[in-house]
């Protein structure tokens, strides 16, 4: 067994444009006035981070590890949650995305498709220069309008829009191979992966990729009623990030699930700051650290109540707290018999 690393946070809820919110140092040193050790970098945000240099500069590398470094931090992954969302986009979605792009290919689908390709390649590029294993980011999704059909989907739909998620990833999760680094994709209701079902249809069509891993948020499984513990036994082996994220679920007589078109304060499942809701954390890490899961805990903050620098200012400790210094010995060591095989052999009566 290993240890979980952490806590960190992501920084992307955070940045804005005052300071310390504008600039990479400034974060870092209120990242680590709050008891973080790590910090998880929006790729997009201009303002803490150059994508395109990182892909091409070691030297720029250094100075970002550096910056954090003066503050007892570390790099736990990069974020391309924004780019990674635009490799896929069902149509009835342009608008809404175009906004997650460059300027100069936005309106324009085909290229907005292939400036995100080329931004997961720069990730790819960057992640091995900065010296990370792991990669976060969102799957994207063809078939998400039709989660729930009325009229009923025609026969062949989803594996189509499969057979076409796959086809678009695997340049890119080749590309992360060639760099030595994980693509670990957020199940998250909105993507096409967003349970271990739809997981698994990608995982086959992209051949078991070796890359192809998970950034578990126990959170999206809270507000779906999916078995968020369960779901650590079934892909443990694929889990390969993690975001402490807390949520609740509180049906009534007039939503569920679905939330009947409320604001995020009114639905009947809501995410909530950590260890405001109802996810059991106390059994995720022991459950992470049983199957030897050493990645970051990382914080992300999004809550409908509660203020962000308390949530910020709470997240950190109640992480720490979480987090298990796996045994080094067994428990009952103190009782060991110090037989040898022989007698062993005497024991089961086959001497």
């Amino acid at each position: 067994m290993r240890t979980i690393r952490g806590p960190a946070i992501f920084l992307a809820q955070f940045a804005g444009d005052a300071d310390p919110y504008n600039s990479l140092a400034g974060m870092a040193r209120w990242a680590a006035g709050h008891g973080y050790k790590g910090v998880q970098i929006p790729s997009w945000d201009w303002r803490l981070f150059d994508l395109a240099k990182a892909a091409e500069s070691r030297g720029y590398c250094e100075e970002v590890l550096g910056i954090l470094g003066e503050h007892g931090l570390a790099l736990t992954e990069l974020s391309t949650h924004l780019q990674g969302q635009l490799v896929a986009v069902h149509p009835a979605y342009d608008l809404a995305f175009d906004g997650f792009a460059a300027p100069e290919v936005r309106g324009k689908p085909q290229a907005r498709q292939a400036w995100a390709v080329e931004q997961m390649k720069l990730a790819a590029r960057a992640s091995r220069n900065l010296g990370l294993t792991a990669h976060a980011t969102f799957s994207g999704a063809l078939a998400w309008p039709f989660i729930y059909p009325w009229p009923q989907r025609p026969a062949g739909l989803v594996e189509t829009a499969f057979d076409e998620l796959a086809a678009r990833w695997r340049p890119i999760l080749d590309a992360f191979d060639e760099a030595g680094v994980d693509v670990c994709y957020e199940i998250h209701p909105g993507e096409d992966l967003h349970d271990g079902a739809s997981f698994e249809m990608f995982l086959e069509r992209v051949g078991n990729h070796p890359r192809c891993n998970i950034l578990y948020d126990p959170s999206h499984f809270v507000l779906q009623q999916l078995d968020y513990l369960d779901y650590i036994d079934i892909y443990h082996q694929r889990i390969r990030a993690f975001h402490a994220k807390d949520a609740e679920f509180n049906p009534t007589g007039r939503q569920g699930v679905y939330g009947g078109f409320q604001p995020w304060v009114k639905r009947a499942g809501r995410f909530r700051s950590l260890g405001d809701g109802q996810v059991d954390f106390a059994a995720i890490f022991s459950k992470l650290s049983q199957y030897g899961y050493d990645g970051w805990a990382v914080l992300e903050w999004e809550c409908c109540i509660k203020d962000s620098e308390q949530g910020a200012a709470e997240g950190g400790p109640f992480i720490a707290n979480h987090i298990i210094q796996v045994a080094s010995r067994a428990f009952d060591d103190f009782a060991a018999s110090g037989v040898d095989m022989a007698t062993n052999r005497k024991l089961l009566g086959i001497g």
